[in-house]
């Protein structure tokens, strides 16, 4: 379940209260005083046996005997009360409750844990649980104070949901006393129903909420999570503190990558796949909160600063600097404004400072001629009091060009009862505000991450053609290593499995013993490297278990038998099978990179880029995503390195061919997707260069799964077990889902089509439909969603004929579709192919209702739908509404 019955647990008409009480200082008590006290509008209902009155109010001796059901109960009982009467609340007719008491994790008596007994006593009702284990929640906006906190919250446009009852009762104390308001305050206890991604979905709709801030602690179910994120994502800003940070790594990994894979380098890859922005600390949580909130919208990373303290521009940059963030390099027309503006002891550069005798002009000016410079994205404006003018005065002379249209500007006022004036009227009029310069670039640096994270929603992968791969070839193989007791492939095997997938491999052979090294080495061609194959060897260095360069048949036989010597002394448990031969790669300048996967007890199979080598552990220099990838994300996962700066190009060596490592990337990715068997990789290294890249080595390790492709992505993969051809007027048309790079045809598809076919669809009449709503349209999420395409092969971005849409709810039992088909393939079948494949695709997803609308004068939709079963009646707002049922 996910929104299902969340309205009446965040909007109720009525509340009980199970176990009110009048006793001072408990649970009941506390929880009937904070009811009444944040003025409830509708009826509270307190249920004791034992009291035929509490609070003042009538009291009832069970949930049978209240008047009606109640939207919202409120559960202030023991542990061992709990499923019994969760079930008697779910008999009444109740949808929606907290549960607050602890201790849910003691059994039964029956087998099963108190929490499982109350889950299944909901489960008939759709009765959903908040907690337990919480502190309850607020809604300032419905006078809701359903919880046991010390105090009421302001209302406001945040929400904030806390996995932390503890944290969460300290930050609302400190939001009051900062007059921080929330349209909702959410402790979610141990999440045994209602969780993150189920409040992520629910918040993202509300329309009294502007931003969604999170504590949390961990994440239970990915795809869940990555799915409501990335929808929240794209309406609002969903900021996330996580708890955690420190790396937990993996000490006994039979990898790089495992062993480089922290738990928390996973969520971040996490975040940033979903659009959100992950700040470190509280304090930044409300700051990026307000950044974000009140902050124009920023189109690039330059910041200009201007300030009357060289010190505090020195401190600014600074921070700036550490966070990674950008100065703008002012151009010659902005520095010869600026001259004209300024006297001649000003700083000529940027931080831009003013002097400590500034008058309000000389601010006033500089922030005009940086405020029009176009090599600056956004402007950091700070003062220092001076006894020259007072800070309101100059806040009085500034605020209007702070808040004018424009740039985002952000303000520092540094100090306190002398600045707090000047503070306030900048905060008034919209102006993002900070104390200190740190926090103000610290909300720079939030802005520009945020900006990048929801650019990556946004983005279209370049079209590409599709590469050749053998899944089939793949999973027989690890099926063959699985059955022979193996959870590690030899070399041999592992570049077998890496060449299934067309990722270039040096050629490789794999030996009994050293007189057949020889041989293989003489048919490949000196010089050659020489390895060990042993199933308890996973780094074979370790071991002196890799020769380089061997010029001859007497080095390789040399080699090998030295090997042989070093693996019986240094490891004797360890099963020498042999060594694999190679041609030795000679490309003086190739990068060493590594490419891996790892997989993460949340959030599965994660891809890992970086510096490769044997130092690879020591390095660290390595970025993270979440398969599935694009070509976009292959490129930003290659920028996000160290290393990626020394790929362009410098001196001596030639930029790499990024497009080949690139297609690397995507060709693991796909890897990933299509077999659940892999749990780790390791190509390492792979040698880049102008010329492409080669694997020299790699490591892969298996385990027995009866999961199916895809399964344990946290992102559902391209479902390409749905593509089909049909024939319309005699012609071979392509159904299947849509893909991210279709953003092309489907822009050609909608300028092609009249503009009285875009009424019909939109409802409204449109010029062009922009490129972000095309993103939207094109890069859906297979897990909510499904467009399926209508194509013709090999006719370019001009091929798309019709699209058949539909988005399903949180709830995954009610969808909305939509359909179009190209003018001048209407009437010919096409448009009730699409619906036909679309209802299908809903009907085994378990979706039972599918509803659409179209305006009255379309009777080509109209009559498409009651051929496809559905039935129409007229709306009140004037449409057509379509209903079909899928149960």
């Amino acid at each position: 379940m996910s929104v299902r019955n969340l309205e009446q647990l965040f909007r109720p008409r009525s509340i009980a209260v199970i176990g009110a009480s009048d006793r001072p200082l408990s649970l009941g008590a506390l929880v009937m005083r904070n009811l009444l006290d944040a003025g409830f509008d509708g009826p509270v209902w307190p249920v004791n046996p034992r009291h035929a009155e509490v609070a003042g109010r009538p009291a009832y001796a069970d949930v049978a005997a209240l008047p009606e059901a109640p939207d919202l109960a409120v559960l202030c009982t023991p542990a061992a009360t709990v499923p019994g009467l969760v079930d008697q609340l779910g008999r009444k007719g109740n949808r929606a409750a907290i549960v607050l008491t602890a201790g849910l994790k003691a059994p039964h008596g029956d087998g099963r844990s108190l929490e499982q007994a109350m889950l299944d006593a909901a489960r008939p009702h759709l009765l959903r649980l908040l907690g337990p284990n919480c502190l309850g929640t607020l809604v300032p906006g419905a006078k809701l104070n359903a919880s046991f906190a010390h105090t009421n919250a302001m209302p406001g446009r945040l929400a904030f949901v806390s996995q932390s009852g503890a944290l969460a009762t300290a930050l609302l104390d400190w939001a009051n006393s900062n007059t921080i308001g929330f349209s909702h305050f959410v402790s979610l206890g141990d999440s045994a129903d209602v969780d993150v991604g189920d409040l992520l979905d629910y918040l993202a709709c509300d329309p009294d909420t502007g931003a969604l801030l999170l504590y949390l602690e961990s994440v239970k179910q990915a795809r869940k999570f990555m799915s409501a994120a990335r929808a929240a994502s794209r309406n609002k800003p969903v900021i996330v503190v996580k708890s955690g940070r420190a790396p937990e790594g993996a000490k006994a990994a039979a990898s790089h990558t495992g062993a480089l894979a922290g738990s928390d380098d996973v969520f971040d890859a996490a975040v940033r796949r979903a659009g959100m922005l992950r700040v470190a600390t509280l304090d930044n949580l409300f700051d990026a909160a307000e950044t974000l909130a009140r902050a124009r919208r920023l189109q690039g990373d330059r910041l200009a600063i201007v300030t009357n303290g060289g010190g505090a521009g020195v401190l600014a940059a600074d921070a700036l600097a550490l966070a990674g963030g950008r100065l703008a390099t002012l151009s010659e027309a902005t520095l010869a404004a600026l001259d004209a503006a300024l006297p001649a002891t000003w700083s000529r550069g940027n931080p831009v400072d003013l002097i400590g005798d500034a008058p309000t002009g000389r601010y006033t000016a500089a922030l005009q001629v940086l405020l029009a410079a176009p090599e600056v994205d956004a402007v950091l404006f700070m003062h220092a009091p001076t006894a020259v003018v007072p800070s309101r005065e100059i806040a009085q002379a500034v605020v209007p060009l702070l808040a004018a249209p424009g740039k985002p500007v952000l303000a520092c006022w540094m100090g306190a009862d002398v600045v707090h004036e000047a503070a306030d009227l900048t905060a008034r009029a919209g102006v993002p505000t900070y104390a200190t310069p740190e926090r103000a670039v610290a909300a720079f640096v939030h802005m520009v991450q945020y900006r990048r994270n929801r650019e990556a929603l946004l983005q279209t992968p370049r079209a590409a053609p599709g590469f050749a791969h053998r899944p089939d070839e793949a999973r027989a193989l690890l099926r063959h290593v699985l059955a022979d007791g193996r959870d590690m492939l030899d070399e041999f095997e592992a570049k077998a499995l890496l060449a299934a997938y067309g990722v270039p491999v040096v050629e490789t052979r794999r030996v009994p013993d050293a007189e057949a090294a020889v041989a293989a080495a003489e048919a490949i061609g000196f010089p050659v490297v020489l390895k060990i194959v042993s199933p308890q060897i996973s780094h074979k260095s370790d071991v002196g278990g890799v020769a380089l360069d061997l010029p001859d048949a007497a080095a390789v036989r040399g080699a090998a038998r030295a090997m042989s010597a070093r693996v019986h002394t240094l490891r004797p448990d360890a099963r020498l099978e042999g060594f694999t031969v190679q041609a030795m790669v000679r490309r003086s300048h190739a990068h060493e990179l590594i490419v891996g996967v790892a997989s993460d007890p949340v959030f599965g199979p994660v891809l890992l880029f970086g510096q490769g080598g044997t130092a690879v552990e020591v390095l660290k220099d390595r970025a993270m995503a979440l398969p599935p990838l694009n070509s976009v994300l292959a490129h930003d996962l290659i920028g996000r390195t160290r290393i990626a700066a020394l790929l362009a190009g410098y001196r001596d060596r030639a930029a790499v061919d990024r497009e080949a490592l690139a297609d690397s990337l995507l060709r693991v990715s796909q890897m990933v997707c299509d077999l659940p068997e892999l749990l780790e990789l390791d190509i390492n290294p792979l040698l880049a260069d102008e010329r492409g890249v080669i694997a020299l080595d790699a490591r892969v390790k298996v385990h027995a799964t009866t999961a199916r492709p895809g399964e344990r992505l946290a992102i559902l993969p391209y479902p390409g077990e749905h593509e089909q051809s049909i024939e319309v007027d005699g012609r071979s048309v392509q159904l299947r889902p849509i893909r991210p790079e279709d953003e092309a045809r489907l822009q050609s598809f909608y300028a092609h089509a009249t503009p009285a076919d875009m009424r019909l669809r939109f409802f409204f009449t449109r010029r062009e439909v922009p490129h972000s709503e095309l993103a939207r349209y094109s890069q859906i999420d297979y897990d909510r969603e499904m467009t399926f395409v209508a194509l013709l092969p090999g006719d370019g971005d001009d091929a798309l004929l019709g699209e058949a849409r539909a988005v399903c709810d949180p709830d995954g039992r009610h969808a909305e579709f939509a359909v179009q088909v190209r003018t001048g393939w209407q009437r010919r079948g096409l448009g009730r192919a699409l619906l036909d494949k679309l209802l299908a695709y809903l009907r085994q997803r378990g979706v039972r209702e599918v509803y659409g609308e179209c305006l009255p004068e379309n009777p080509g939709m109209a009559a498409l739908a009651r051929r496809a079963g559905f039935t129409l009646a007229p709306s009140r707002s004037g449409l057509v509404e379509l209903h079909r049922s899928l149960a």
